[in-house]
């Protein structure tokens, strides 16, 4: 006749285990994973209006793991295995898993700075590390960074922490600059106004700080001329490659062009030149 009973304390050989205390701490892990996702959603939930989302991914990880350690922990007696007897042993593991563990403890303690400090949020556009891109997430241990090609890159909190952050976006405005060479025979004053005008008429070139146009230099080609523009941070690159474009075209039709490169060879005695009939090169 099938017992049950005995099937279930059947041993499996390994340290008492049997398929009982097996089937026992698999399910405190499967229910103690339920349980911290239904509390981590919550968590989310509960903060959405509260915390910006980089915070609030954070704390819902934090918590999400925490749970599901406890449990792991809570199952272990379901193995035959002795916490206190783990603790005492953890006096000589203990300084093994120290050192093993230094980076893992510092990437933890630099994602929670990174919180608090909030130096970058998802979606900013930054450079750490020599990498630039956008921020896609921010985990417990790591950042994640999708590169401008479509590469994502997985960088170590305690770097992006302890290293030199160029957030491009943390400022709602973002200037860039052009700088534009114009023939000697060309009136500096009517490019100036003309490059004014142009950006006077675009839509998202801010009034305030408002742009500025000057000669920056003589060159040895040309007249330099310096253009400063600010834009909203979020489409700044666009309205850079516009307006290049419109400024360039607008001075081509009020005939100011864009010099070649020239040089002036001077020599200490004159020349002289003879000139041969077609006839004679025959």
């Amino acid at each position: 006749m099938f017992n049950l009973t005995a099937v279930l304390e059947t041993p499996l050989g390994v340290g008492g285990i049997t398929i009982e205390s097996l089937l026992f701490f698999t399910l405190i892990l499967v229910i103690g994973v339920l349980i911290a996702r239904i509390v981590s959603i919550n968590v989310r939930r509960a903060l959405s209006e509260r915390l910006p989302v980089n915070e609030r991914e954070l704390l819902t990880k934090l918590v999400y793991y925490g749970i599901v350690i406890l449990a792991f922990l809570a199952a272990l007696p379901q193995l035959s295995v002795d916490l206190s007897g783990l603790l005492v042993a953890g006096g000589i593991a203990g300084i093994v898993i120290g050192f093993a563990s230094q980076s893992v403890i510092s990437n933890l303690i630099s994602g929670l700075f990174l919180m608090f400090e909030r130096p970058i949020r998802i979606g900013d556009n930054i450079n750490v590390s020599d990498v630039t891109g956008s921020v896609e997430d921010i985990r417990v241990l790591s950042t994640v960074i999708k590169t401008f090609d479509g590469i994502y890159i997985r960088i170590p909190n305690e770097k992006v922490f302890t290293s030199n952050i160029t957030n491009y976006v943390h400022n709602v405005a973002r200037r860039f600059e052009y700088l534009i060479s114009i023939r000697y025979q060309d009136d500096a004053d009517l490019a100036i106004r003309i490059a004014k005008e142009v950006i006077e008429t675009h839509p998202f070139a801010l009034r305030n700080p408002s742009p500025s146009v000057f000669v920056d230099n003589l060159g040895d080609n040309g007249v330099n001329l310096m253009v400063y523009i600010w834009a909203p941070a979020w489409n700044w690159w666009e309205v850079r490659t516009d307006l290049l474009w419109k400024i360039k075209k607008a001075l081509e039709e009020n005939g100011i062009e864009i010099p070649f490169p020239q040089r002036t060879v001077w020599f200490p005695e004159r020349l002289e030149v003879e000139q041969r009939s077609a006839v004679e090169e025959k």
